[in-house]
């Protein structure tokens, strides 16, 4: 019973941490957060790549708490983390625990960490997409534009028409390497591969090319 109480004690904090970046970021307004398409639960709002070492301010949350330190939401991290990296140690090639354990320093913003599994993972099953796509979002969370590039282009060779995968590139493009004309070209073919695209996903899409072709022409 201890151990079921520290564990959901870990979830609640894990949960308030998300809470409160996404509260973060809305309110700060910084940046345009990469996104998904196709997603069960949006990922929080999320300013664009800063440098690592620098820490987050405290912002006050609704509850009146104070944002966690980078520090801080490491420990969490590694506490949910820890019975999960136990079972690794006898069986280090399964991708699901593998997943799951970048997932958790994912939900932290430990970036790095999260990209790491999410490697080890895709070295088993290299073919997951979406996996892939995550990693992507790290890397480019911690600062590495090409890489994550480069993972998102690797994710099209396995699924040419992943509109996750199309979407996430021309946000880097975008955002990342100010590369107007690539993010056009990559959700163009995001469009043109994808027409079951629901009428707000489409719309989502449009108007990014909109603001990207209006801003061309100013």
């Amino acid at each position: 019973m201890p151990n079921e109480a520290v564990e959901q004690e870990t979830d609640r904090s894990v949960w308030l941490v998300k809470q409160v970046y996404a509260m973060a970021g809305l309110c700060l307004m910084v940046g345009l957060a990469i996104g998904y398409l196709f997603r069960g639960s949006q990922s929080p709002v999320l300013p664009a790549p800063a440098e690592s070492s620098s820490q987050p301010a405290a912002i006050p949350n609704a509850m009146g708490g104070r944002k966690p330190t980078i520090e801080q939401m490491k420990q969490m991290a590694d506490k949910k983390a820890a019975p999960l990296l136990e079972k690794l140690k006898s069986d280090r090639y399964n991708s699901d625990l593998l997943i799951e354990v970048g997932k958790i320093y994912n939900s932290t913003h430990q970036f790095k960490e999260a990209a790491g599994y999410y490697d080890k993972a895709l070295q088993v099953t290299p073919n997951n997409v979406a996996i892939r796509t995550e990693m992507a979002s790290c890397l480019y969370y911690g600062g590495d534009v090409d890489g994550a590039i480069s993972q998102l282009q690797q994710s099209l060779r396995y699924d040419p028409k992943d509109a996750n995968s199309l979407f996430n590139l021309g946000m880097v493009k975008w955002q990342g390497k100010k590369d107007s004309k690539g993010a056009l070209a990559a959700w163009q073919l995001l469009l043109k591969s994808n027409p079951q695209l629901s009428a707000d996903r489409k719309a989502t899409v449009e108007k990014l090319m909109g603001d990207i072709q209006m801003g061309n022409k100013n």
